[in-house]
């Protein structure tokens, strides 16, 4: 028996020492993910460690990083990709020359899973402990509830009068396309939270901007519009997706840089902190994309409610509403259902049981918040 310890403990020994580094980072990678998902529960502790770790990275790194005009997201993203594609292709070449198949693809295969155990593990750290924390209605005291066709009719048609209003204040091109200065947009996106954090402070946070990110296309076939990146405290934005939506995205990543973790919410936030801010291109923008999720809404609750508050609106509104459609409809493919799964694979580890479906549950904040509004008409 001890010599059978001892044989095991040296194989043990021989693969450890084929790549130490790796597999030191690997098992601290692992062992931050299973404390993560053991202590999650613990909401004092991940109040503390949101309050101490999490918010206080994502300041320090974005405000270190706003001054680049590009997403160092998008470059660390590439360096990962590309160098461990490099990699692969380096220790097969050395395989074939050298031999030792064995050890090199115990390397390869080996360097993929700490990276993914590094990565996952630092979004554990670095954005999961949010889901564990205060929501946002905790904070902000504005709280959803069950919503009757009524009410939802109501907010739909105040949105679609909204946006037929901005809709004839921004630039159009030639079709009556949204056609405004993406520049100017992004220019605007540090400020954008100005107002509303007075009136909801705990979307107080730095002033930085939002940022486009290179790959805009491959995000298109994953399905993204943009995303928070919790390494860098980097807001990217999807810019070859549809302009008309752009400004709102923004709006909506800028609140999970400011630690809104839900989907749901942040749409919210976004729509709320565009329409304090004013701007008419935010606020057109916004009013698109309360109308999507209260038409969808409605149109499942109330097929001739929907009808009625759709044909409200103007030529303009529908003209980007059926451009969006198109746009997405092109990405309608495998990668993008693939995509879709993993991504509420993902939410459903950090306790999202929606998954992709909670983008909806912003119709209950968005009836909460503004049908009196639009009950006075």
């Amino acid at each position: 028996m001890p010599e059978q310890g001892a044989k095991r403990k040296n194989i043990f020994l021989r693969w450890f020492t084929l790549c130490p580094f790796r597999h030191t980072v690997a098992l601290f990678g692992l062992a931050l993910t299973l404390a993560y998902f053991a202590l999650r529960g613990n909401f004092a502790l991940m109040t503390w460690v949101s309050a101490h770790v999490t918010r206080p990275w994502h300041r320090f790194s974005a405000r270190t990083l706003n001054a680049l005009p590009f997403s160092v997201a998008g470059l660390l993203i590439a360096a990962a990709i590309l160098g461990f594609l490099a990699y692969a292709v380096f220790c097969l070449v050395t395989a074939v020359r050298r031999g030792g198949w064995a050890a090199r693809i115990y390397r390869l295969i080996f360097t993929a899973v700490t990276l993914i155990l590094a990565v996952y593990a630092g979004f554990c750290l670095l954005w999961g402990v949010y889901y564990y924390t205060s929501d946002f209605e905790s904070q902000s005291g504005i709280h959803s509830q069950p919503v009757s066709s009524e009410q939802l009719k109501s907010v739909s048609l105040w949105f679609a009068g909204l946006a037929s209003e901005y809709g004839e204040q921004v630039r159009r091109d030639e079709n009556g396309l949204f056609d405004e200065d993406m520049d100017a947009v992004f220019a605007a996106s540090p400020h954008l939270y100005d107002a509303v954090q007075r009136l909801v402070p705990c979307l107080s946070g730095n002033e930085l901007r939002a940022k486009p990110f290179m790959f805009s296309e491959a995000m298109s076939y994953l399905n993204f519009t943009g995303f928070f990146f919790p390494f860098t405290g980097e807001a990217n934005i999807n810019v070859d997706s549809p302009a008309c939506m752009i400004p709102s995205t923004i709006a909506h990543e800028l609140a999970h840089q400011r630690g809104v973790a839900a989907e749901d919410e942040a749409n919210f936030a976004a729509v709320l902190a565009c329409l304090e801010n004013g701007d008419p291109v935010y606020c057109y923008s916004a009013c698109l994309l309360a109308y999507i999720h209260l038409g969808n809404a409605l149109y499942r609750a109330d097929r001739e409610a929907w009808a009625e508050v759709y044909s409200a609106l103007s030529d303009g509104v529908k003209s980007d509403l059926e451009n969006n459609n198109r746009y997405w409809e092109k990405y309608e493919t495998p990668v993008s259902t693939v995509s879709d799964t993993v991504y509420t694979g993902f939410l459903h580890s950090y306790g999202q049981t929606l998954g992709l479906k909670s983008y909806g549950a912003c119709v209950d904040l968005l009836v909460a918040y503004y049908y009196d509004i639009s009950a006075k008409g």
